[in-house]
């Protein structure tokens, strides 16, 4: 049977790799944490304080219906496509950040909450599930819990810490080596979803880009603004960098624009010429979609399924959800595979030395290196990982190395 290798030969034995990874645990920097949490205290204080003298009086920033009330009646901020419930009007992100761009008022209950966050769920929390015994924080991996086949970490979520905001990466600072004669050693598949992407379509001009070595964002962004590569502005290739992310993944015009920053019409017009410039990315995507609901369900380059009993559905909104997980999984799914299929080979290698790997988030791997092996594991974990499976485009992995997490990312 199609699934027996997967089960035998990367499941089965990536339970010993894992329960040695639980084992072994991270080293937090309780020192960092506290003193980032005292500036943390701070800046929410005088947040708090903008907050008030903005809003004209004090008032509870964490009811719903108070700061509805601010908003919307004192501030006069427009309501329009927002719905009204019996606490008021509401006040959640997407709300928050299309009221941002016309008031600064919003920008401070948005930098607020995040701010608040990060404390409650991470910089105050992670100090309290430290291990007496070992010291160390003790996450633990999920194998089944996922549908596309990746790892999940829980008690503590070790693959949640924030690394979209400056003040989320800065708790990565809080996790370190063993001691002074270890380093951290990170490791991360460069663009592994547009490879698999490449590899799965075989469009020719994501494929030559990728083996051409050129920066794939930049490419898109010159094929759809038909200009020249070195002619491509920054904020062509942001928006060309959400498309290769969003349009494999069923974005609608509408979806793009909000992603963006371009209008409905331009984000339609972007996503008509890119399926012309990369015609095998649509193919991959139409023949997807065919054959999950052919079969009722989708599978990766090791044959891992997913079901899909979804893609014909009645309801349109529900029909197109798992058109979008048809087209997902394939690609999520084989690079879950692969990092899994490299972590059974580098841990197999790395028998006998005084290095441990410590975490998996997704496409990186976090290594705590003894300082005298890191030359050999620099090695070891690149060939491991860009070894792990034969795709049609070279495979690349970024290492870095550090005295914390953020540093050696």
């Amino acid at each position: 049977m199609e699934l027996e290798n997967l089960y035998y030969n990367v499941e089965l034995p990536l339970i010993k790799v894992l329960a040695d990874m639980e084992e072994i645990g991270i080293r937090i920097d309780t020192d960092f944490l506290s003193s980032l949490s005292k500036e943390m205290e701070k800046r929410i204080a005088a947040l708090v304080k903008e907050i008030y003298k903005v809003a004209g009086d004090e008032f509870n920033i964490n009811s719903t219906q108070q700061l509805s009330h601010v908003l919307f009646d004192k501030l006069g901020l427009p309501t329009k496509g927002k719905t009204a419930k019996k606490t008021g009007y509401s006040t959640d992100v997407k709300v928050l950040e299309e009221l941002a761009m016309i008031h600064d008022f919003p920008k401070l209950i948005l930098n607020y909450r995040q701010l608040t966050k990060l404390t409650s769920t991470y910089i105050d929390a992670i100090p309290k599930l430290i291990n007496s015994k070992t010291g160390r924080v003790h996450t633990s991996f999920n194998q089944t819990i996922a549908a596309t086949g990746r790892l999940s970490s829980t008690d503590p979520n070790l693959q949640n810490i924030p690394v979209r905001t400056d003040e989320g990466r800065e708790i990565r600072k809080a996790f370190v080596p063993a001691d002074a004669d270890h380093k951290l050693l990170v490791a991360d598949y460069s663009q592994i979803e547009l490879r698999i992407l490449a590899h799965y379509s075989k469009d020719r001009g994501l494929i030559k880009a990728f083996k051409n070595k050129e920066d794939i964002h930049s490419r898109t962004a010159a094929e759809v603004f038909g200009v020249d590569i070195d002619k491509v502005e920054p904020h062509m290739r942001r928006a060309a960098k959400t498309a290769n992310f969003a349009i494999i993944y069923g974005v609608s015009a509408f979806g793009l624009s909000q992603q963006s920053g371009l209008t409905v019409e331009e984000a339609k017009n972007f996503i008509e010429t890119y399926f012309e410039r990369y015609p095998g990315i649509k193919d991959y995507i139409e023949s997807t979609k065919q054959f999950a609901r052919d079969n009722g369900y989708v599978t990766t380059l090791f044959k891992r399924r997913r079901y899909l009993p979804e893609i014909k559905a009645k309801n349109f909104a529900v029909r197109q959800f798992a058109e979008r997980t048809a087209i997902n999984t394939p690609i999520q799914g084989t690079a879950a595979d692969m990092i899994k299929i490299a972590m059974l080979d580098i841990h197999k290698k790395m028998c006998g030395m005084r290095s441990r790997m410590v975490l998996q988030v997704h496409d990186e791997l976090i290594f705590d290196v003894f300082k005298p092996e890191l030359e050999k594991m620099k090695g070891l974990v690149k060939d491991g990982m860009e070894q792990a499976v034969k795709l049609d485009v070279p495979v690349l992995v970024d290492l870095g190395t550090g005295d914390n997490w953020l540093d050696a990312k």
